[in-house]
């Protein structure tokens, strides 16, 4: 028996036309998974999806609101017509915004609470809702895999980023309590864990790491300098370790949250 096995297996991944999600679900597709990609537009669904399939991967994409019931029981209700099924959740969408950043001439009384509002609704309940709408269909099925997406801004104070810090940490609560309630109440073979990504960089903070020639900013040079392996994480590097959390490999772990950082949560700086 491969434990490592998932093919066939029907992953849905929010926020799968990212940098990170886009490279996972490139991953679990050569793999053998089906693909589901939801996301907020459809042209940009379309162009990841496309990308799946002319490599003959089995994949479907979605347009749906991750903060919105209706939306999401509709795109549950069309993967299931389609697939019949779901084994795999990956809550990917996340992120953050000006307002709910210090800046580094600001403080805390200067956080936005309208942008601090808008970043917990997309890190914890745009993991929180997903989670309850298909952890039910998991539920009826009594076997499913839930992964989220934290952050190494929960266990150390990284600073500026407060409002993303806050979120993700509320998130690992809930994962923890998610991971319990599945396996007490539903089934042992629903299991629900998170990865804490170190530093890569995306889109979203490229400009906050790097220089316009490339060179690493001076944030970016602090966090490499934290960071035992001295370099970011590659998007493929987080593929092997949410490949082992929807594997049967890693059949009796839940509610964990396994760091993918190149030593960063281990190191203290001295």
């Amino acid at each position: 028996m491969n434990l490592f096995n998932i093919k066939n297996k029907v992953a849905v991944i929010t926020g799968g036309t990212g940098v990170l999600g886009s490279s996972i679900a490139g991953h679990l597709a050569a793999s053998g998974a089906k693909i589901v990609i939801i996301g907020r537009n459809q042209e940009t669904i379309d162009n990841s999806i496309s990308t799946l399939t002319k490599n003959g991967y089995d994949a479907l994409g979605i347009a749906a609101d991750i903060l919105n019931k209706k939306s999401l029981e509709e795109a549950r209700e069309k993967i299931v017509n389609y697939y019949g099924k779901v084994d795999v959740l990956l809550n990917a969408a996340g992120g953050n915004m000006p307002g709910a950043t210090i800046s580094e001439d600001q403080t805390i009384f200067d956080l936005s609470m309208d942008a601090f509002q808008t970043v917990t609704d997309l890190n914890l309940n745009g993991t929180v809702l997903p989670s309850i709408i298909f952890g039910e269909l998991m539920a009826k099925q009594k076997e499913g895999v839930i992964i989220n997406f934290s952050s190494m801004t929960v266990e150390r104070a990284v600073t500026r980023v407060v409002g993303y810090s806050a979120s993700k940490a509320a998130m690992e609560n809930f994962t923890r309590w998610m991971a319990v309630e599945m396996a007490t109440k539903f089934s042992d073979k629903i299991r629900v864990n998170a990865i804490a990504p170190g530093f890569f960089i995306g889109n979203q903070n490229r400009k906050l790491l790097t220089n316009e020639d490339g060179s690493y900013s001076p944030r970016g040079n602090s966090i490499i300098n934290n960071t035992p392996m001295k370099r970011f994480g590659e998007a493929n590097e987080l593929a092997g370790a949410i490949h082992f959390l929807c594997s049967e490999a890693s059949q009796f772990i839940t509610g964990i949250v396994l760091p993918v950082d190149g030593g960063f949560s281990a190191f203290s700086g001295v």
